[in-house]
């Protein structure tokens, strides 16, 4: 291991590490509010749901890249190795489709009332829970194979290590396997950015009025201060940017490395960063702008 790696590695401590404290402070935060505050609102469930699952994302591909990063022996183990890429990618899937319905939920919540789509608001968690239970058997089944698929690498060699799952490597499954779950997956992705998409340029529009509004009545009292919908509004659309930043920009590195078959670990290293990146950042993202979690802690 040379120098560079090993300082390499300890930053990738420092980030797993701030990304796990930051969804720490968001789930136990929100929960309290859920738990303690006079109504059970579907966004806070919501927010509680992504701290956890990026929580998962960042404890399954930390473990992993923890090995790629310091060339360790495998602690895991065959069983070990099935449930840690298994959970990270259900993990990652569920991230996804939280991250559409919190978008789609704030941007049906700040619509004006007259909408035919305002009747889909949720008006309690209890009305979001059947809907993240649903994502949770969808993730599950369309990454089911991977618990077929992984097993251990015997190879402690650590130069012939794949860089994305470390000492666990993935056999090549059936032509007939692998087209449908990619298929599934990559419906699951273009389904939810799609309408990730559609919810985040209706709330900019939304938020585009409501700045021309408050531009109009030059001599009301409340101009310049927004109301608590549009400030959560603007929370969402920067969760939005954050997330479609860190998915698209390790969607690029990723197909640059299969297609070219890249051994610039440099390149490897920096993938490494961008997959655990929004799953690390976002709950800093929300922090900064929630001030009811910042006044429980």
């Amino acid at each position: 291991m040379t120098w560079c790696t090993f300082i390499l590695g300890l930053l990738f401590l420092c980030f797993i590490g701030h990304g796990i404290v930051g969804n720490f402070f968001i789930l136990l935060g929100h929960l309290y509010t859920f738990v303690m505050g006079p109504e059970k609102k579907p966004i806070v469930f919501i927010l509680i749901h992504l701290a956890f699952v990026n929580t998962i994302i960042i404890c399954t591909k930390g473990s992993i890249d923890i090995i790629i990063f310091f060339h360790l022996r495998n602690f895991l183990g065959n069983a070990g190795c099935k449930t840690v890429i298994f959970l990270g990618r259900v993990a990652r899937g569920l991230s996804i489709c939280t991250t559409c319905l919190l978008s789609v939920v704030q941007a049906i919540t700040i619509s004006p009332r007259t909408t035919s789509w305002r009747k889909l608001k949720p008006r309690s968690a209890r009305q979001v829970l059947p809907c993240l239970l649903l994502f949770w058997v969808f993730n599950f089944l369309i990454s089911s194979n991977l618990l077929f698929y992984i097993t251990a690498s015997q190879d402690t060699n650590s130069s012939a290590l794949r860089p994305d799952f470390g000492h666990c490597n993935m056999l090549v499954p059936e032509p007939i396997v692998r087209l449908l779950f990619l298929t599934l997956m990559t419906l699951r992705d273009v389904v939810f950015q799609s309408l990730m998409g559609w919810s985040s340029g209706y709330m900019a529009f939304r938020l585009y009025q409501h700045h021309k509004c408050v531009l109009y009545l030059q001599t009301s009292r409340l101009q310049g201060t927004p109301s608590p919908e549009m400030k959560a509004t603007q929370s969402v659309l920067m969760l939005m940017t954050c997330f479609l930043f860190f998915y698209w920009a390790d969607f690029i590195f990723s197909f640059y490395i299969g297609l070219f078959k890249a051994q610039n670990y440099s390149i490897l290293y920096l993938q490494i960063f961008l997959t655990s990146g929004y799953a690390s950042f976002s709950p800093f993202v929300l922090l900064s702008r929630d001030v009811n979690v910042a006044k429980c802690w």
